[in-house]
């Protein structure tokens, strides 16, 4: 199982710093001697302690991490940051014990002098949101790249420095893993790094030490009402990210009715985004979106702002929201200091936005046969508006695949399960993550969503996915549409906690050459 998941990216040639001056530094209290003891780096994870590192030992929901300080010991950590619990439980360890009242609250600022990423820093784009933060994060890089700069991402799928590309693991790392990615970067001379921001990256203080340079807001629908106990606080999770502390300005799309209150509770300064037709309030919007054209290969979109300013282009993904996404990165770029006329000149040089979203409405089949995407949304809002997309653009039928996460937001399920229904003329409900829960009692509560939608289309039951991924096939005639929601870009599926190889889109391809479909 360790062997897939994915490195921790750190610096090739960090710069040690002494132990000494940490303490120093933030005040530290230290049990032990540190003598010509210097740090090179900083974990959280004894299987990710290199040697000179600094080990953090933190309360956890099952044990502290101090606990385990004898392996970090022996992977080569010279000093344990930890609070008095952690201390304790890490005296016989041999190693120089570090003092703070809260490390987890301290690692952000303390990774970030580590790693020094408040020297020389590139710009920092943060978006957040309950769907399309990954999308607006690849349309941003994309479009930074286009302007000539050396971009760097750290989104759901993936890490990229430069041309290097790696899974990720987290939507968003630790604040330890986030300061030694961007380190890493400095290393690659990147000038624009785009991020994906979590309401638990938030939470649980991911992206501490970092200021944005711009932020983004996308929208709030249902998901992840297993970490907050409602609504309100995980709306409060992503508000948070609207403080001086963690951002300079921000751009805020207004097409769901949550844009508005982050307006209200932003303390920083922000500027509003709105879809016409789609936002009930876009002419209070500073900038505006307007669709002009919709294919299935692109979007074509107009987007004005103040004093007459606007650009006509056109980005690589079907669907309104996606045009909305891009309008969004576009605007955190002018609120960063780029010339809108630049921008413009870089995306008429190239046709529009030149951006590839793994896993995002992708279209996995060939030319014949019917059309086959694989897409990672996983929550109703998701499944209306990349099914809206789909059947816009498919003269047969609309053919749904999904199953739902095991021992994650159940609250979800029955909703998700209607709006499939809803959207779709066959729906198949499979298994997705199904973890430590029961698939067949996921599968059951999907089917009572189904059955709640108005619309009820030919419905099948098919496990394991394999299978129905088959199953949509071989129902399928020229000219429908299979959207496969939920495993997206994923290359495995985690089953009782094992992550078993897998792939979507080869399983997809390979059911279209088994039906005759090239």
């Amino acid at each position: 199982m360790s062997s897939r998941i994915p490195p921790v990216l750190r610096p090739e040639h960090p710069t040690p710093r002494a132990v000494a001056l940490l303490t120093h530094e933030f005040g530290l209290a230290v049990e032990g001697s540190l003598d010509g003891l210097e740090i090179t780096g900083v974990t959280l994870s004894t299987s990710e302690v290199r040697p000179g590192d600094l080990y953090v030992g933190v309360r956890g929901a099952r044990s502290h991490g101090a606990a385990f300080a004898d392996a970090a010991r022996e992977a080569g950590a010279v000093a344990i940051l930890t609070d008095a619990e952690g201390a304790a439980l890490a005296s016989d360890a041999g190693l120089p014990v570090l003092l703070v009242e809260d490390p987890r609250g301290a690692l952000g600022e303390i990774s970030a002098w580590i790693y020094r990423t408040h020297e020389d820093p590139p710009l920092l784009f943060g978006t957040t949101g309950t769907n399309g933060k990954t999308s607006t994060s690849y349309l941003l890089e994309g479009i930074l790249r286009q302007l000539g700069l050396v971009t760097g991402l750290s989104s759901t799928s993936e890490r990229h420095i430069g041309e290097l590309s790696i899974v990720s693991r987290l939507t968003t790392p630790e604040s330890s893993e986030m300061h030694a990615l961007l380190a890493r970067m400095r290393e690659a001379a990147v000038r624009a790094v785009a991020i994906e921001v979590s309401a638990q990256a938030m939470s649980h203080r991911r992206v501490d030490g970092l200021v944005f340079d711009v932020v983004g807001f996308t929208n709030l629908s249902h998901d992840h009402l297993d970490d907050y106990p409602d609504f309100e606080a995980y709306f409060a999770a992503k508000l948070a990210l609207f403080t001086p502390e963690h951002a300079r300005r921000g751009v805020v799309c207004l097409d769901t009715e949550w844009g508005a209150r982050v307006v209200d509770g932003s303390h920083i300064p922000v500027t509003t985004i709105a879809t016409i037709g789609h936002a009930a309030n876009a002419e209070e919007a500073a900038w505006k979106v307007e669709i002009l054209e919709k294919a299935a290969t692109f979007t074509e979109f107009r987007l004005s702002g103040p004093d007459g300013r606007s650009i006509v282009t056109r980005e690589p993904l079907i669907g309104w929201h996606m045009a909305a996404n891009a309008a969004l990165a576009i605007v955190m770029l002018v609120e960063a200091g780029f010339e809108l006329s630049a921008i413009e000149a870089a995306l008429n040089a190239d046709g529009g936005v030149r951006a590839m979203l793994p896993g995002r409405t992708e279209l996995v089949s060939g030319e014949r046969g019917p059309r086959v995407y694989v897409d990672f949304g996983h929550s109703p809002a998701a499944f209306e508006n990349t099914l809206g997309a789909v059947r816009e653009f498919t003269p047969g039928r609309t053919i749904m695949v999904f199953g739902a996460d095991g021992d994650r937001d159940a609250t979800k399920r029955h909703e998700m399960g209607r709006v499939a229904a809803e959207n779709s003329d066959i729906l198949i409900i499979t298994d997705h993550h199904p973890r430590f829960e029961d698939p067949v009692s996921i599968r059951r509560t999907l089917l009572e969503g189904a059955a709640l939608a108005e619309h009820q289309p030919e419905i099948h039951e098919v496990s394991p996915p394999e299978a129905a991924i088959r199953t949509a096939v071989g129902l399928a005639r020229e000219g429908d549409s299979i959207l496969w929601a939920g495993p997206g870009h994923q290359d495995y599926r985690d089953i009782r906690g094992v992550r078993t190889e897998y792939s979507a889109r080869d399983e997809a391809r390979e059911a279209l050459r088994e039906a005759g479909w090239a």
